[in-house]
This record gives structure tokens, sequence and C-alpha cells, in this order.
């Protein structure tokens, strides 16, 4: 019998993603692989509609297929799963150093990671004193080629990756100030890699400029960028160095090692 809530049926996306929920928690439900039979038997659902979904995951790598008529759970939930662990642990290692920073200029201070082609806010450190507006919220996006954590990531890809970015979003400009051609764009990329810090030159929004510098985890890998935002006319270079500290506290609190200390080791 179909399912259906306050608004009438569900519709058949619902009733699809809810079969598929289950099928996965039958699978989380054992360590090895189990048949098509059980599966089925489990769910109560027809072995032609288990075998259909069962192969969509498997197309996403959701569910492996280890062999001919069974399935386990797949390694992109493995890797999803971690993602969700180092953004969660990049946030609860940030958040005091990142009110110590506020604490010292009085500015926001932003934590994002990357998701896809975009930058997510996933903490802030922000007071009133600041007289700035602050317009995105934790949770909010933006592109990655406008603003200084988002150059950081494409400055870690390879040129092509970055070419690729390019192609896929048009580097569409959100200013005046946007960068919006490629070569442009691999300039600065340059310049972030050569110094480990990038800007947002009023290039997301008129009047905020932003200095950015990476955090890392135990394998070196860029995970999140710690940035200051400011008034366009209150941006003070001095912060620099107070951010690389701060960034490079949080990297050692997730396991971080300079290069010249992993050489040593």
């Amino acid at each position: 019998m179909r399912k259906t809530d306050a608004q009438g049926p569900a519709t058949p996306t619902i009733q699809v993603i809810e079969r598929m929920f289950a099928l996965i928690d039958v699978l989380a439900s054992r360590e090895e692989a189990i048949s098509l039979k059980e599966i089925s038997e489990k769910t109560g659902l027809h072995p032609s509609t288990t075998h259909r979904i069962l192969n969509d995951l498997a197309t996403g790598r959701f569910v492996d297929r280890p062999e001919a008529g069974s399935y386990r759970l797949g390694m992109r939930l493995l890797e999803l799963g971690n993602l969700v662990k180092a953004r969660l642990n990049v946030r609860d290692a940030a958040l005091v150093p990142m009110r110590e920073l506020h604490r010292q200029i009085q500015q926001p201070v932003n934590l994002s990671v990357r998701q896809g082609d975009e930058i997510v806010y996933v903490e802030r450190a922000y007071s009133e004193r600041s007289g700035m507006q602050v317009v995105r919220a934790i949770g909010g996006r933006a592109p990655l080629h406008l603003t200084s954590t988002g150059k950081l990531f494409l400055a870690a890809d390879d040129p092509q990756r970055v070419r690729a970015y390019a192609t896929r979003t048009g580097l569409a400009g959100h200013t005046k100030n946007s960068i919006t051609q490629l070569p442009v764009l691999e300039r600065e990329l340059a310049k972030a890699r050569q110094y480990g810090i990038a800007r947002d030159n009023e290039e997301l929004e008129l009047g905020v400029r932003c200095m950015a510098a990476g955090i890392y985890d135990d394998q070196a890998r860029l995970v999140a960028g710690l940035s200051i935002s400011a008034p366009a006319d209150r941006l003070d270079e001095s912060w620099l160095g107070k951010l690389q500290t701060t960034a490079a506290e949080i990297s050692t609190a997730l396991g971080y090692k300079p290069p010249t200390q992993r050489m040593a080791a």
C-alpha cells in the first residue's frame, strides 16, 4: 500500500527515496554482502523493484556488487562520511581560535569549506562592533573564483581542473571587480600558490574585501579556509600574520605537520 501524508498520496519520487533508504538500512545492518532475495524479504519489496533500485545505487557507487546477486554498502558512502567528519572536526577545532582572532581584530572571521564549484560558510565569529553587515549567513554559498577561500581551493587544483571549472561556470561575475577571464584568474591563483594566501578585492560584494589562509588536515589536504572580511577601506594588512597564525593553529589541531616537520619525522 502506498503511504500517504496530510497532503495526500506520496509522490512516486518520494516513494522511491523511501525504498532506497530502506535498502541502505538493510545493507547497513550486516557486515557481509547480502543476497538480493534476503534484501527483498527484509524490505518487503518485490525482487524486481529491489534489483532496479540497487543497480541504480551501484551506478552511483553507493552500493557494491562483490558477486552476482549480492550487495553491500559502497565506498561512496565512506567518502561522504569522511567528508562530513572532516567538516565537523574542522569546525570544532576552529571555533575557539576564530573567536580569539575576532577579539583581536573586531572584524568578521569566516570558516568555509568547498562543495563542488562553491564554498559553503560553516562558521563565523562576528559582532555588531565590526560596523559591517554580514550578508552571507552560515550555510550560505558563493562561487570559488569570487572568494578568497575559493581561490585557495582552485589554487590547489591542477591547471586542467581550473580550466574545467572555468568552462562549467563561465566565470560569471557579481561586481565590476569580479574576475571573469581565465588568464586573469590563473595569475591570481599563481600568487595564491606562491604566498599561501588569497584575496577578494570587492569581487563578491562591492565595499567588502577579504583575505584567506588555508587549513590542512593530517594528510596535508586543504580542507577549509579561514578568512577575514572587512569594509574595503578598513582591511588592515597587519591582520595577515594573525590570520596565518590562527589557520596554522587550527591545522595543527587537525594533525597537520608542515613539510619540514614531515621530513624530519
